[in-house]
């Protein structure tokens, strides 16, 4: 292009580091800020740890912004002149205020098929409903969730065994991957907006660590797709009571086979074996457990789990 675009990036974790570093890779941009949330602690010692997208900032000398409030540098993004400024999970609202200072306006990157999965956790969401595509979502955004014009979409495939983490490393790399072109023809207004359709629109709702509980009365489709879906976060747990001891403790199921067993004739919860696999029954079929962790231990295999707790079998899980 004969100028240089200029872009604000305003995003947070590891998931929009791609994108940063695609625009920064492209000549035709000129990255004028980076807009991130505070550092937070982190870990057993609460150490402040910087955002994933700040340190590549800080990597490429780049001007950093960490505002509590993004409304509180409105005069310094205007003082920046943006062609565009870039949201991809920065984690806060964008105001009108600040929506109206680029030229071009504001893009926003989005994990999903919009208007399919607005809102928080769209990555876990079309693995938990079963969903055989998702894809990423180029928007112009006004002051709705989710809700602007959409400017470009590339759809991939859910595949059988996905899992939030390798679905969210895919769908990151693609929106690095159409992003620059996209901003280019946007700017040359070859691009055309598309409103989103409200009948078709669905939401996912924000992720908490309770909701990673197993309901072992759903059926075994639902688990296990909610296994994939909470790896590597919340994880899903149940609990176990350690007969002899009356002790309870909670167990991370980290891998479950694919495929389930037609079996219904246990209760609901319980564990017993099936061709030597530990197995759990459901409120419709069983599960076949691969890879569990009982709280304070290490994550073992199914099988060594059963060499050091043969009294597993018969208990019912809650």
């Amino acid at each position: 292009m004969k100028n240089k675009l200029k872009i604000i990036l305003a995003g947070t974790p590891d998931f929009a580091v791609p994108t940063l570093k695609a625009l920064l890779a492209d000549a035709d941009f000129d990255i004028v800020a980076v807009i991130t949330q505070e550092d937070k602690p982190v870990g057993r010692k609460q150490i402040m740890t910087p955002p994933p997208v700040k340190v590549v900032a800080q990597e490429n000398n780049l001007k950093i912004f960490q505002p509590a409030k993004i409304k509180d540098i409105k005069n310094e993004i205007a003082e920046l002149k943006p062609d565009f400024i870039v949201v991809i999970a920065y984690g806060k609202l964008l105001p009108p205020v600040i929506l109206d200072i680029p030229k071009y306006g504001c893009i926003n990157i989005h994990a999903s098929l919009l208007p399919r999965w607005r809102g928080a956790a769209v990555i876990q969401a079309p693995i938990l409903a079963g969903d055989r595509e998702t894809g990423v979502t180029i928007m112009k955004m006004d002051a709705g969730l989710d809700t602007g014009p959409i400017i470009a979409q590339m759809k991939v495939n859910v595949l059988p065994n996905e899992t939030a983490e390798t679905l969210h490393d895919e769908l990151a790399k693609l929106g690095a991957m159409i992003l620059p072109e996209t901003l280019k023809a946007f700017a040359r207004g070859e691009m055309e907006l598309k409103l989103q359709d409200e009948k078709q629109v669905t939401y996912a709702r924000e992720l908490k660590k309770e909701n990673g509980k197993i309901d072992w009365t759903k059926p075994a489709i639902e688990i296990e797709r909610m296994v994939r879906a909470f790896t590597p976060w919340p994880g899903s747990y149940t609990k176990f009571e350690i007969r002899n001891l009356k002790l309870e403790k909670s167990i991370k199921i980290i891998k479950v086979e694919k495929d389930i067993l037609l079996v219904n004739k246990y209760k609901i919860g319980e564990i017993f074996l099936a061709d030597k696999k530990l197995a759990i029954q459901t409120g419709d079929g069983a599960l076949i457990i691969k890879k569990l962790q009982l709280e304070g231990g290490k994550p073992l295999s199914a099988e060594e789990f059963l060499r050091g707790h043969a009294d597993f079998i018969g208990n019912i899980l809650t």
